[in-house]
C-alpha cells in the first residue's frame, strides 16, 4: 500500500510571532520555519506503518512556496521514500487555502492512487482544520479525524478519535483519509545520515496547473492583531472584600 502524507511549512512553534506594524499579516522576516507539528505527526505515523509492513511507499507533498523543499527534506529525512513540491505561490505571505490546497491533493490522489491519506489535523498558522475533510469529500473516500490511535487492515482502518468528553472508536473503509491528533506518537528525530541521504532521494516539482488547478484566494485578511494583553490582577485583604470584588465584576 502506498501512503500519500501532506506537509506544510509554517512559522516554528517556538518562535514567537509578531504582527506587522500596518496589521496586513504576520512578519515572517528572519523567522524560523519548521514542518507543522500535526504534519511531523502523520509523517511518523506512516513511517511505523511501513515498519510494520503494512506500507511500501511513503510520499510526502507541500504545496506553498519553492523554499518548502526544506521541509519535504526533512520528512524525506524522517523515513519518506519520494516527496512532490507543488510551487503556488512566490510570496511566503500568501497563505493557499484549504479548498485549494484539496484540489490540488485530490489531482495527486488520482495520480498517485494511494490507499491511504494521512494529514495532520490542522496547520498551527491558521488552524483552519478543514483540507483533510475537503479532500475526502472531493475524492467520496471515507474519512476519520482527530486520531489518537490508528490500526489497519486489509480493508478496513479502525480509529480512535478524541471527542468532548472521552474517546470514540470508529471503522472506516479504506481508501481513507485520517487527520492525526498530538496523542497518536512521538516524531523521530532526523539523524544525520538520514539527513545526508534525504538530499538523494527524489523530489519532484510541480504546479497547480499540471492538475488543473486554479490558485485565487476567496478570503481576505482584514486585520491582524495580537491579543489583549492581560489586565494586572489586585490583592485582597479578606474574603469579604474578596467578594464583594467578585459581586463587582459580575463573576458572582
Amino acid at each position: 500500500m502506498k501512503v500519500l502524507v501532506p506537509v506544510k511549512r509554517v512559522i516554528d512553534y517556538n518562535v514567537k510571532v509578531r504582527v506587522k506594524a500596518d496589521g496586513s499579516g504576520v512578519d515572517l522576516a528572519n523567522v524560523k520555519m519548521s514542518m507543522n507539528p500535526f504534519d511531523e505527526i502523520s509523517v511518523e505515523q506512516a513511517i511505523r506503518l511501513k515498519e510494520a509492513g503494512q506500507v511500501d511507499e511513503i510520499v510526502v507533498v507541500s504545496i506553498g512556496v519553492k523554499q518548502s523543499q526544506e521541509t519535504l527534506r526533512t520528512a524525506l529525512a524522517m523515513g519518506a521514500d519520494r516527496a512532490i513540491l507543488v510551487v503556488a505561490t512566490d510570496d511566503v505571505h500568501n497563505d493557499i487555502e484549504p479548498l485549494t490546497v484539496a484540489k490540488i491533493l485530490k489531482g495527486i490522489v488520482d495520480e498517485e492512487q494511494p490507499g491511504l491519506v494521512l494529514c495532520g489535523k490542522q496547520a498551527i498558522d491558521n488552524d483552519m482544520n478543514a483540507t483533510g475533510q475537503m479532500l475526502a469529500a472531493l475524492m467520496g473516500w471515507s474519512q476519520a479525524t482527530f486520531a489518537s490511535e490508528l490500526e489497519i487492515t486489509a480493508d478496513k482502518a479502525k480509529v480512535t478519535r478524541e471527542v468532548d468528553g472521552g474517546l470514540q472508536t470508529i471503522e472506516v473503509t479504506m481508501p481513507t483519509v485520517v487527520t492525526v491528533d498530538l496523542r497518536l506518537n512521538e516524531p523521530r528525530y532526523a539523524s544525520l545520515p538520514n539527513i545526508m541521504k534525504a538530499k538523494k532521494k527524489p523530489l519532484d516539482e510541480k504546479t497547480p496547473a499540471d492538475y488543473g488547478v486554479e490558485v485565487a484566494n476567496r478570503l481576505e485578511i482584514v486585520k491582524t492583531v495580537e491579543p489583549a494583553a492581560r489586565a494586572a490582577g489586585i490583592k485582597v485583604a479578606s474574603v469579604d472584600e474578596l467578594i464583594e470584588k467578585l459581586k463587582e465584576a459580575g463573576a458572582v
